[in-house]
């Protein structure tokens, strides 16, 4: 007797503590598992030309990529909203208009490009051609970077920067001339003075400019492109439009700018692969459903002493919910069945005097009955 009586507090305590153990790791991998979904949630996206702000909003510009036609004319599958050619804003008092695509390569062939190697004219995202030269502006790329409510890509790698040449073949037209840049006290020279400057000015623009082919090719600078998109909300536009702002004095880079109606920040799709705000909320319904049972199982059985299915929380509720269920759904059943069509009309009583026979008899038998002990109780 005392041996049994020892071993049942040592088999109670072992199943006391399985409940509480498992109450324990999942109150210590809630917090992980839910700090975990929170951090997948807010990462951000690694598609190309789509951007992410500080703020939370998300910039999804791919639709405003041009792509290549099929050779029948038709467009791709996958990309029917697209265009097919390239944008080709004008360069107005540059005098030179400017072919150029976004996050992408442009669409439209050409070749002779100065300063680039042919095997790399396929990745060129935005030129212009002057003269039968074509001057790129920066290979393609597709990081696009948010400053503020606005977006900004760039466009590197292009051809060398020559100020000599571009100011002579169309008469520097970057409306900073060398005149425009003397203090105002030039005004009170005479003309030899104004003629010896002139000269001067010449002089050492040339002699920068011997300066500039005598560097090596590494350390000069090449052209390249700065785009910034900005929300276009219009409803009547039809796609992307583009705009050439300004080049700098030395013609090295070039500012465009694109109104898109996709250039408005929206909502960041969900990445495949990543925990959504439905995971999030499944896995918390998961973690409440599992602390419930549990701790109601626990507290049930070291407080209540209960055994069997009664180990559950709110026992009694859960087993008359099947039976109010199973009552709910014979009302429901037997309500169905009286529309039923058979049921419909009017039906005959089997001991009804119209049917006469038998049924008439017995009528007229339990008449006579009913006189009999009338008589008898008047009596």
């Amino acid at each position: 007797m005392r041996f049994s009586s020892r071993t049942r507090p040592a088999r109670a305590k072992s199943s006391f503590a399985h409940p509480a153990a498992l109450l324990a790791l999942v109150a210590l991998a809630a917090p992980s598992v839910i700090a975990r979904a929170a951090e997948a949630d807010k990462t951000t996206t690694a598609l190309p030309c789509t951007a992410t702000s500080g703020s939370g909003a998300f910039y999804d510009l791919r639709a405003d990529i041009a792509v290549p036609a099929k050779e029948d004319g038709s467009k791709p599958k996958d990309s029917l909203h697209r265009p097919t050619s390239d944008y080709k804003p004008r360069g107005w008092d540059y005098g030179a208009n400017f072919t150029l695509n976004i996050c992408a390569p442009v669409v439209e062939p050409f070749d002779n490009v100065k300063d680039i190697e042919e095997g790399h004219w396929q990745n060129i995202s935005a030129y212009y051609q002057l003269k039968g030269e074509v001057y790129s502006l920066g290979f393609a790329s597709s990081e696009l970077v948010p400053r503020g409510k606005e977006l900004v890509l760039q466009y590197k790698g292009g051809s060398y920067c020559e100020k000599e040449s571009s100011s002579s073949k169309r008469g520097d037209r970057t409306g900073l001339s060398a005149r425009g840049v003397v203090h105002e006290g030039a005004n009170f020279k005479s003309h030899e003075d104004s003629s010896s400057g002139d000269d001067s000015a010449s002089h050492s623009s040339s002699s920068t400019s011997s300066k500039d082919k005598s560097k090596p090719k590494s350390d000069r600078r090449r052209k390249s492109a700065t785009i910034m998109f900005t929300c276009d909300r219009d409803p009547t536009a039809s796609g992307a439009i583009v705009s050439f702002i300004a080049a700098d004095p030395e013609e090295c880079n070039y500012v465009f700018k694109i109104r898109s109606q996709h250039a408005c920040a929206g909502a960041e799709p969900h990445k495949p692969g990543s925990v959504g705000p439905g995971s999030v909320f499944a896995i918390i319904a998961v973690i409440a459903i599992l602390v419930y049972l549990l701790g109601g199982i626990f507290y049930n059985r070291t407080v209540n002493h209960s055994r069997g299915w009664k180990q559950l929380p709110n026992y009694t509720l859960w087993a008359g919910l099947w039976s109010f269920l199973s009552d709910f759904f014979i009302i429901a059943t037997s309500s169905c069945a009286r529309l039923l069509p058979n049921r419909r009309g009017y039906h005959h009583l089997s001991g009804s005097p119209s049917r006469g026979g038998m049924g008439g008899r017995d009528r007229e038998a339990e008449n006579r009955l009913i006189d009999q002990y009338d008589e008898e109780w008047d009596d």
